[in-house]
This record gives C-alpha cells, sequence and structure tokens, in this order.
C-alpha cells in the first residue's frame, strides 16, 4: 500500500427536464457536452468518475444508480444541468446506500446586462437543486450539498474532501485489524465489543498467535533478511553499538509480519507487548517492523488496541500519511506535549533533514531471545491534526479532533523510542481537560496538514459524532450526524 490518498470512484447522476426534449432538442446535449468537457476533467484531478449522460425519467434515473452500484462506486454526485422536479429522481436516491452529494453549480460565471434567454435555460440548475433538497429532508434521507462555481477551487476540494471521506467509510466496512496476542490487561478505554465493533464500523478482526510469528521468523529466507539488513543500513542511521545479529533479528520478525498482513489481507495491525515475551522462543518485539508497515499504508495500535489501530488506517486513507501516538508528558512551559510509544511511530512522518536513528533498547520491555531494536523517529514539524476514535455512551463512536502544530523537536540523545512535541492552537490545559472531558482514550493518531474538513465528512458517514475540541475558548464543537 501507498502513503498517497485514496483515487474514489464518483458516480455522476446529471438531471434535464423532460419537457425540453421537445421545447428545446438541443439543449440535454449540450450540457452534457459542457459535463464532458469542463465539469468531469475538473474531477478528474483527484477522483475517478463514471458518466452516462443526462437522465430525465425515474426509469433512466434508476437504471443508472443501479449501474454505479454494481460499478461499486463510493459515491454519487447529483448535477442538476437545467431544472428536473425531484420526484423523478427521489425514489431511486431514497433506495441507494450511496453517500450522496448535490453540487449546485452551472456553466456561467456571472449575470451582467448581455445576460440571454439562451444562456438563462443552459444555467437554471439552481431551483432543481433547491427542490430535490427539500424532499430529501423530509423523507430522511442523509445528503451533503455544496454550491461553487467550476473555477472555485475550495468547492472542487470540498467535493473531493467529501468523496474521499466516502471511499474510506466505505473501506473501513470491509477492513481486517490482526490482533498479535491479546489486549493490555486492564485497560478499559479500548476495550471493546467485537460484534459492536463490525455491526458498527464494519471491520472484521483476526486473531494471530505468537507461535505463527516465531515460526515464520525462524522460516524467513536468508536472502530476505540479507536484503532487509542492507536496506536498514542504507536507510536509517544505525547505532555502532547494533550488531550484525540484531539486524538479522529484526529483519525475520519483520518478514514475519509482513507475512501475517498478506496473508490475512490486513489493513491494520496491533500487538501487547507482554504476549511476546509469553514464550521464551520469540526473537525480539516488531517495533521496527510495525513502524515501517505503518509507512506503507498499514494501520497500527498498541496494546492490543482494535479500536486504535482501525482509526489509524482510517486517518492514513483520509490524509496520508498517518501514525500511532501517545501523550506522555505535559510541557505546562512552551504549551505542548511530549508524545511518544514503546517503539512505534511512522516513519514516513520522520524529519527529513536527518536520518532516524536505529538503536537498541539498553532494557528489553519484555522477554525475548535478542536485543529489541526500534526505530527513534522524530516528526517532521509542522501543522497537523490530531485525532481519537473514542467510543462514546449508548454504543455510539466519537472522532475527537483537534488542530495541533509539531514542533522543531528532537531527536534528543540517548532516547531509544519514538517521541515529538506537539502543541494544541490554544492552552494545553484547556485542550487536556477537554479532551478528558470528551471521554478521549489514551492511544491516538496524528497527520500532517487539516484534515479536519474530510472528518466531518467521515463522521456523517460512519454515524459518528464529530467532536472538535477548540481550545482558544475552553470550548469543543459537536456534532452529531446520521448515517
Amino acid at each position: 500500500m501507498s502513503t498517497t490518498s485514496l483515487r474514489p470512484k464518483v458516480g455522476l447522476l446529471a438531471l434535464t427536464l423532460e419537457l425540453y426534449e421537445k421545447l428545446v432538442p438541443g439543449l440535454r446535449a449540450s450540457r452534457e457536452a459542457w459535463v464532458r468537457q469542463a465539469i468531469i476533467p475538473a474531477l478528474e484531478r483527484g477522483v475517478e468518475v463514471l458518466f452516462e449522460g443526462a437522465q430525465f425519467r425515474r426509469e433512466g434515473v434508476e437504471a443508472t444508480l443501479a449501474d454505479y452500484e454494481a460499478a461499486n462506486v463510493d459515491a454519487v454526485l447529483v448535477l442538476l444541468l437545467t431544472y428536473s422536479p425531484s420526484q423523478v429522481a427521489l425514489p431511486a436516491l431514497r433506495r441507494t446506500r450511496l453517500p450522496l452529494f448535490v453540487w449546485n453549480t452551472q456553466e456561467l460565471a456571472g449575470v451582467d446586462h448581455a445576460f440571454t434567454l439562451e444562456q438563462m435555460l443552459e444555467n437554471h440548475g439552481v431551483h432543481g437543486t433547491q427542490d430535490l433538497a427539500n424532499v430529501l429532508v423530509r423523507s430522511g434521507v442523509p445528503f451533503h450539498y455544496v454550491t461553487s462555481h467550476l473555477n472555485d477551487a475550495d468547492g472542487l476540494a470540498e467535493l473531493t474532501d467529501g468523496f474521499i471521506a466516502a471511499a474510506a467509510a466505505k473501506r473501513l466496512r470491509s477492513a481486517r485489524v490482526g490482533m498479535l496476542g491479546y489486549p493490555f490487561p486492564g485497560m478499559g478505554d479500548f476495550a471493546v465489543d467485537t460484534t459492536q465493533l463490525t455491526a458498527t464500523l464494519g471491520c472484521a478482526w483476526v486473531n494471530l498467535t505468537v507461535e505463527d510469528y516465531i515460526h515464520r521468523a525462524a522460516a524467513a529466507p536468508p536472502a530476505a533478511v540479507g536484503e532487509l539488513v542492507a536496506a536498514y543500513r542504507d536507510s536509517y542511521a544505525v547505532a555502532p553499538g547494533v550488531t550484525d545479529a540484531d539486524l538479522d533479528s529484526t529483519a525475520r520478525v519483520e518478514l514475519a509480519m509482513r507475512g501475517m498482513v498478506t496473508e490475512h489481507r490486513l489493513d491494520a495491525i496491533t500487538y501487547q507487548f507482554m504476549a511476546f515475551g509469553d514464550d521464551e522462543r520469540t526473537p525480539t518485539v516488531p517495533f521496527v517492523a510495525a513502524s515501517r508497515l505503518m509507512a506503507e499504508g498499514i494501520g497500527f495500535g498498541g496494546e492490543g488496541d482494535l479500536v486504535a489501530a482501525a482509526a489509524t488506517s482510517l486517518l492514513d486513507w483520509l490524509a496520508p500519511p498517518a501514525t500511532f501516538t501517545e501523550m506522555f508528558t505535559i510541557d505546562f512551559a512552551g504549551n505542548g506535549l511530549f508524545m511518544s510509544h514503546m517503539g512505534e511511530a511512522n516513519v514516513a512522518m520522520a524529519r527529513l533533514d536527518r536520518k532516524v536513528p536505529l538503536v537498541a533498547r539498553p532494557m528489553p520491555i519484555t522477554r525475548t531471545r535478542d536485543r529489541q531494536l526500534a526505530l527513534v523517529t522524530c516528526l517532521q514539524p509542522g501543522p497537523a491534526t490530531f485525532v481519537s476514535l473514542a467510543q462514546a455512551g449508548g454504543g455510539r463512536w466519537r472522532l475527537i479532533v483537534a488542530p495541533m502544530v509539531v514542533e522543531d523537536y528532537g531527536p534528543l540523545p540517548d532516547f531509544f523510542v519514538p517521541h515529538f512535541k506537539m502543541r494544541p492552537l490554544g492552552d494545553v490545559r484547556r485542550f487536556l481537560t477537554a479532551y478528558a472531558r470528551a471521554g478521549g482514550p489514551h492511544h491516538n493518531a496524528l497527520c500532517f496538514g487539516d484534515a479536519r474538513r474530510r472528518l466531518r465528512f467521515l463522521a456523517q458517514m460512519i454515524g459518528a459524532e464529530y467532536h472538535e475540541l477548540e481550545t482558544g475558548s475552553g470550548q469543543a464543537h459537536d456534532e452529531t450526524a446520521r448515517a
């Protein structure tokens, strides 16, 4: 898997008025030509578009939507090329389970004193979108409505964000999360009913065993091990004390993890480090493997946290690359947070001005035969988005979101774990208090840039609450959306 955004597939449902087939016979063909020459090329900078021509009868709308469902599109974009009565499209739009977007747009950018009747006929879809929006609201059909001209960059960006969120939501429904070992005893914030996980989000979990991990590591082909060791030495700043034997063991368990991911078709993985120590044959802990797999789009969650693993994948599909992380220490003086974990962070997000150190932990975190290596990943400074997928009351899900800034920080001398600092846009005290009040768990995810609009769309599509922490005022913004 790559660290590029999903490329959604969108079905374009264009509507016109049947009356115009007799009154203005060439109008539909003219509007379809505009779609093919201008609309589709603009959209296809970020998505794949299917288009079958404009529809003006109910049976045509139903056939088009059936084709799009068979093509497994991620969303439907409804475009009013002229006015079209809402009841032509309503029955089919009520039945489909595809996310719906209504784009209120037209070819003409302005109306001046040279405005003609012909231009009016070619640019009068706005009241059709209002007719349609009204009946969708009355019928309880969720949809997203965007008003923009084709030349409005933000309008196209908003549509693209929504389509990417739709693709991510669809992928989540068939995602597979592997659990190697068992959850950390007593950690309650990520304890989850896996039946509820599958029933609500759709993702399934796959049980993986430490014994299989050990056997795969032992059977790793020597040539593949050697290639991976060479890649470590070429890509990272290998610490002087790290031996060939250390690298060999680390490469073997990475190949074991990769084999599990491939064979079980996993989108994400989680392990609990103590489970490795239960078997004295365990070579080492796959800290390096987890960090490198995240760089290739495989989500991760620590301590057997299925929810965090799914959330990291989800964020990576929305706004790659994304990393699993955890708050460790408050920087009251600097209004920030020191973030870290035992050995896992997305190495694709490492700062660009130096190689990532590859070091050996001075003390093992659990019993293994060989030393435990980790990549000391410190993130590239800049704007970021902080996300947690939390279980709220009543079996609901909540996306807790906040804009962040990753600081220019690290690597610290003698540190053997990934680490970085981030700060909220407001006061860190308010941020932490608001996060706790929202039920934020102790495992989180982070991506670069501003992913909030995509996350808002996503929350609506998975039936989750969108809870954005506004730490400047100590308030929070809630949106509870229908699935």
